[in-house]
Formats: structure tokens, sequence, C-alpha cells
């Protein structure tokens, strides 16, 4: 197993953030899900000059993209999206898109579980058929209910995995396990095989080691399920606006003015904010030195 670590948290330039993964002994990225700021020669002359390979992406679900919304363009719209995602990690030489396949932040359906069941799957075929032929591999990654109604345990994920068909997996995340699922190494034993991708983050969805998941007793069963896939660091760092703070600061780093505001916005819904540069890079190095500590032993 190798770490990597998605991007999304912290809106710069993506020369910045393979710096700081070097830096701290990452092995790869899993590459925010934005494909048009990433064009793939250029990029790929980032990661080379980095050392940094690309593992995947994630798809972004801001406003917009649903593949269960009632409005057909829009589900169109989003297979679209997700399609350019993926041509974008097999331009990068990646192996795996993670698909939240609903928006996030939609917590109530617009029809009946039925017909969204039947949208999500026939979107989620042509998106797996595609992948196939390109050589990634779609992982349905499921998010807990005060994000989304669609798709929260794994074992929801497994079984619309295996109605899309074969060739399509799970990407599950220690975060959103720990609150949907009654036992989160079970669920990680569950997938098997189909755990294409492990999204990492501790009970209180800081680096791991500052809340209470099971860490040790998830990497015996990621080696007794016999996963070869990466560790993608995924922590939302809270800002604490009490008396008690600010141990990550009160206030967001100058670059937020920089930023694309959905990008802000994606990551201030999520309970953070763009912290400067010295908090982030401590967390980024913190989570290196706890996941190589964890495998070691």
């Amino acid at each position: 197993m190798r770490l990597a670590m998605h991007n999304w948290m912290r809106p710069e330039p993506l020369e910045t953030t393979l710096a700081r993964l070097r830096t701290h002994g990452y092995d790869a990225i899993e590459i925010s899900g934005e494909p048009e700021r990433y064009e793939p020669e250029a990029t790929a002359r980032l990661l080379d000059r980095y050392g940094i390979r690309c593992w995947g992406s994630v798809t972004i679900m801001t406003p917009g993209r649903d593949l269960v919304a009632v409005s057909p363009e829009v589900r169109a719209a989003t297979l679209e999206y997700m399609l350019a995602c993926a041509r974008m990690v097999r331009d990068l030489g990646g192996s795996v898109l993670a698909v939240v396949p609903a928006t996030v932040g939609k917590t109530q359906p617009e029809t009946d579980p039925e017909t969204e069941w039947g949208w999500a799957v026939g979107g989620l075929r042509q998106l797996a058929e595609r992948c196939a032929a390109w050589n990634v591999r779609v992982a349905l990654e499921p998010i807990n209910r005060f994000e989304t109604y669609f798709l929260n345990r794994a074992d929801q994920a497994l079984r619309l995995a295996a109605d899309v068909g074969p060739g399509v997996g799970v990407a599950l995340d220690s975060f959103h396990l720990n609150i949907e699922d009654a036992d989160p190494v079970a669920a990680i034993r569950s997938a098997g095989d189909r755990l294409f991708d492990l999204h990492i983050a501790d009970t209180n969805r800081s680096t791991p080691g500052r809340g209470h998941f099971p860490w040790r007793e998830t990497v015996a069963a990621l080696r007794q399920i016999g996963y070869q896939g990466c560790l993608t660091a995924e922590f939302v760092l809270p800002v604490d606006r009490s008396p008690l703070g600010p141990r990550f600061g009160s206030a967001p780093a100058a670059t937020a003015a920089e930023a694309p505001a959905s990008d802000v916005q994606f990551i201030r819904d999520h309970g953070s904010d763009v912290l400067t540069d010295e908090e982030y890079g401590a967390a980024v190095g913190a989570t290196a030195r706890f996941l190589k500590d964890l495998l070691r032993g």
C-alpha cells in the first residue's frame, strides 16, 4: 500500500501541492475532479518533475452535478462531466475514478427510490463501459447522510456496483464509515476485491490519529483482503472559532480571495476554510508520518 492525497481541500497551484507531497514522502495524488483545470501534457510534466504519480480522481459533486436528478439534462451533463474526469485519469496514467453519484449537500430525494436507482445504474453503466476501455476502474463512494440521502453505507455501494456490472467497485472512506456503518472494519472486509480505493480521515475528519478510528484493525483487514491500492488522505480540518482556538486559525488564509469562489464554498460547506500554508502543511506531514508508522507496524 502506498500513500496518496486529495487536493480539493486546499485551492492552490498544483505545483505547490506536488512539492508539499514530495517533501512529506507521498507517492501519488488523487487529483480533484475538475478536468478543465489540468491540461494533460502540462500536468503530466509536473507529476514527473516531482516524482508523484496520478493515482486517480474523485468527482466533485457541486450543484448541477447529479446522476439522480429529475432533470434528464442534468443527468446527461453529469455523465459527460464524469466521463471528462475519467478521461483525465486515463491521460495522466491513473487507475481509479471515485464516484459520488449525487450532489453533495442534497439531502432530500426528488422522486421514488426505484426510479433514482434506475437512473444511477443506467448512467454508471455508460461510464463504466467507457472506463473499461480506458483501463480506469470506477469506484462508487458512499458518504454520510448529512451530505447525501443517496448511497450512505458500504453495503449499498456494493449493491449498486453489482447492479452496474462487473469491474465496478467501491471507494470507502473511514470518516463516512464511522458514521454510517455499524462495524467499519467489517465493512472493509466485506468489500473484498471490490475495494478499489480507501480515503483516510479520522472519526472527527481530522488527520488520522486524532480521533478514535480503529486504524490497526483496518490495516489488518486491508492485508487480509489483499488490498494493493493507495491510502488517500482526505482530512478536513476544523476552524475553531471558540475561546479555545485558534488551533488552526480563525480566519481564512489570504489565498482564499484568489481561489475560485466555488472551491472555497465547497471547503466551507465541509466545515473548514482555506488554511495557511503552515497549518495545512503540518497536517499533511502528520498524516504521512502516522500512516507510514502504521504500515510499518
